[in-house]
């Protein structure tokens, strides 16, 4: 093998591409066994059967094994792109409509810390604004978790929800939007290049979440970076507030990693345009379209991309959206893998 030639670490970016190849294969393999492994005691237990030595439910046990291993693999299947294999950065940020939007943006920052924790996701929060009376305006979440972004780039968007607000005296229903912005969280092995020229910082003092003090000097930095869109020649800039750290060094330095993650996005956003203009005629998934609608009333979650839903809403809101993900990758993640 490759990694046991002398010398193989002497170029240690070079060897971590390579892991990461060595890795990606030994779960190819590992799923196969395992497929394998679950048909074979299909067809035992379908033998037994016949001998009269096992129960019909038996069967379809070992039958339904076999489908979710088979659905798992083809799930990773449409999760082959290079950006898939990466952790991902979550960004929510509050739409309009004050404390009931603020509340919605913290729901859904709860959604996608419960699903993290169903995965075994380690994540960490790098950025947390408060609400004015409840909830937040924006956080941003980022896990380091090996493909991470390829199941959770699915939440891309607008995020709707309807519901009788506990902020309204009336009682009325009431209709919250907050966006979801998931960039894949690069690492030493994508290469994105940062013009210093176009940088510039501020700082300030940082409080975490809940409003707890982190420090009382200026740990928290801010990050601007203007640029040259290609697609219009505008000039944009992305601005990225870090406070996780209590250094200085440590939020500037995480900071300029999630500037990479937001220009790696970019190019990938610009790829998945010219590849729709190549592809007219197939179904668009719109860049931060409205996407998913909450409605709690009717005990209804729904995607408007791929019509799945559940009425399971409580679960849903307590992070079992994995449903909503296959459907996406099974529906749209052959279309995204050619692009």
């Amino acid at each position: 093998m490759r990694t046991q030639v002398p010398g193989f670490w002497d170029d240690p970016k070079t060897a971590e591409i390579q892991m990461k190849k060595v890795k990606d294969l030994k779960r190819w393999v590992e799923g196969y066994r395992g497929v394998k492994a679950a048909a074979d005691e299909l067809q035992l237990a379908f033998d037994f059967y016949r001998e009269e030595a096992v129960t019909e439910e038996e069967v379809d046990k070992a039958y339904a094994h076999v489908m979710e291993l088979l659905e798992t693999i083809e799930m990773k299947n449409m999760l082959s792109n290079e950006e898939d294999q990466l952790g991902a950065v979550i960004k929510i940020v509050a739409g309009a409509g004050g404390t009931e939007a603020q509340d919605w943006a913290d729901m859904l920052f709860r959604m996608y810390q419960r699903y993290c924790e169903r995965q075994g996701y380690k994540t960490e929060v790098t950025n947390y604004q408060p609400g004015d009376e409840a909830g937040i305006k924006t956080v941003t979440l980022q896990t380091e978790s090996e493909m991470a972004y390829g199941y959770l780039k699915s939440e891309n968007g607008v995020h709707r929800l309807v519901r009788v607000s506990p902020f309204n005296a009336q009682g009325k229903r009431m209709t919250s939007f907050a966006s979801v912005f998931v960039s894949p969280l690069v690492d030493d092995t994508i290469s994105i290049e940062v013009n210093p020229a176009n940088l510039s910082w501020d700082t300030f003092r940082s409080s975490g979440a809940g409003g707890q003090n982190v420090n009382k000097v200026e740990t928290g930095v801010r990050l601007h970076y203007k640029y040259i869109d290609e697609r219009n020649g505008e000039e944009k800039e992305i601005v990225i507030e870090n406070t996780e750290s209590r250094s200085q060094t440590g939020n500037r330095e995480n900071a300029l990693r999630l500037l990479r993650s937001q220009l790696y996005e970019l190019e990938l956003e610009k790829r998945r345009e010219a590849q729709a203009k190549v592809e007219a005629g197939k179904k668009k998934i719109e860049w931060g379209s409205q996407i998913r609608s909450y409605v709690f009333d009717d005990r209804r979650v729904k995607d408007h991309r791929t019509n799945y839903q559940t009425s399971d809403v409580n679960g849903v809101m307590d992070g079992k959206i994995e449903e909503f993900i296959k459907a996406y990758l099974m529906e749209f993640g052959q279309e995204v893998k050619e692009q």
